[in-house]
């Protein structure tokens, strides 16, 4: 069996992998060859550099295991009219990314951008506003594995959290949870909103200028998952006219974020360069979920771990 990877883990991963699956032969690379891509039957890939093309190329691979979470970028359609099986590292973000969004609130509520400000001047002065994040209501679109993560945290902090999903099912560590369509109905309870969605065709442009209408004056919105959930132009203008107080960002409509973009000199932006999940454990939890699934598969399982459908985009 010849297992793929288009990227390159470090020898200290690599070499375990190998001596638990002696049966397998495993090429890895940076970015992909032809020849090799054509006689592979498992990919291991970050999923941004397949195309048709590629798919076309791959005849005899099987499954393709997405080292991301996103896979919004793949050729979803070439994938399923070959009926290959693909699975990705859903929830392998839970802990970068939560401490991520913690670490943006506690920034903001305690002051720390003004703070670096003034140490930057050489200015000494305690006239900073302060607020606690103890005790407020948090909002979180898409309370998956990583929102579940936010939201066991920010309950520590006294935090009511409050989820809102597709169906309304409650979600672990959240005090309540609702459906997407009673969205509306919601967003006045919270002082932050976090969106963990993904991008599918329900969720791009999903928040309008009427969201942020019914938003506290004083909320922060936070965007972790993608970039579509709401256009540019209308953030903007929200931002403008100060409907909210603050936006943290770290997805965008077009990445890199264009350096014309307004977004950059809003002084109640935050933007992050799509690095929330970054980590120097990544690999290693990637592989901690391709190595059960590869043993399984190699066994003859076809449901495995973070079985994704391709075409719904989850």
């Amino acid at each position: 069996m010849k297992i793929y990877f288009t990227f390159e883990p470090r020898e200290d991963l690599r070499k375990p992998l190998i001596e638990e699956f002696p049966q397998a032969e495993f090429i890895f690379e940076q970015g992909i060859t032809e020849e090799v891509l054509r006689e592979a039957q498992i990919l291991v890939t970050y999923g941004e550099d397949l195309d048709e093309g590629k798919i076309a190329i791959a005849e005899k691979l099987e499954w393709i295991f997405v080292a991301s979470a996103g896979i919004e970028k793949m050729p979803a359609q070439a994938i399923a009219d070959r009926g290959i099986y693909v699975s990705n590292v859903r929830g392998i973000h839970r802990k970068p990314m939560a401490e991520s969004v913690l670490a943006h609130i506690l920034s903001l509520k305690r002051g720390l951008p003004s703070i670096y400000a003034q140490q930057a001047r050489g200015e000494w002065n305690k006239r900073i506003r302060l607020t606690e994040l103890n005790g407020s209501t948090a909002l979180i679109l898409g309370p998956g594995a990583i929102g579940q993560e936010i939201g066991r945290i920010l309950q520590a902090f006294e935090v009511h959290t409050i989820g809102v999903n597709s169906t309304g099912e409650m979600a672990s560590y959240m005090n309540e949870t609702f459906a997407m369509q009673d969205l509306l109905e919601h967003l006045s309870k919270a002082d932050i909103v976090i969106s963990m969605l993904p991008s599918t065709e329900k969720t791009q442009g999903l928040l309008t200028r009427e969201h942020f209408e019914v938003m506290k004056d004083s909320a922060i919105f936070m965007n972790f998952g993608r970039g579509d959930l709401v256009e540019e132009a209308i953030l903007t203008e929200v931002l403008e006219q100060k409907l909210i107080a603050h936006a943290v960002l770290d997805v965008y409509m077009e990445e890199p974020l264009p350096t014309h973009s307004p977004l950059w000199k809003m002084d109640n932006v935050t933007i992050s360069p799509h690095l929330s999940s970054h980590s120097s454990r990544y690999v290693e939890r990637s592989l901690d979920i391709f190595k059960p699934s590869l043993q399984k598969w190699m066994e003859g399982e076809r449901e495995l771990e973070n079985e994704i459908d391709i075409l719904k985009g989850y």
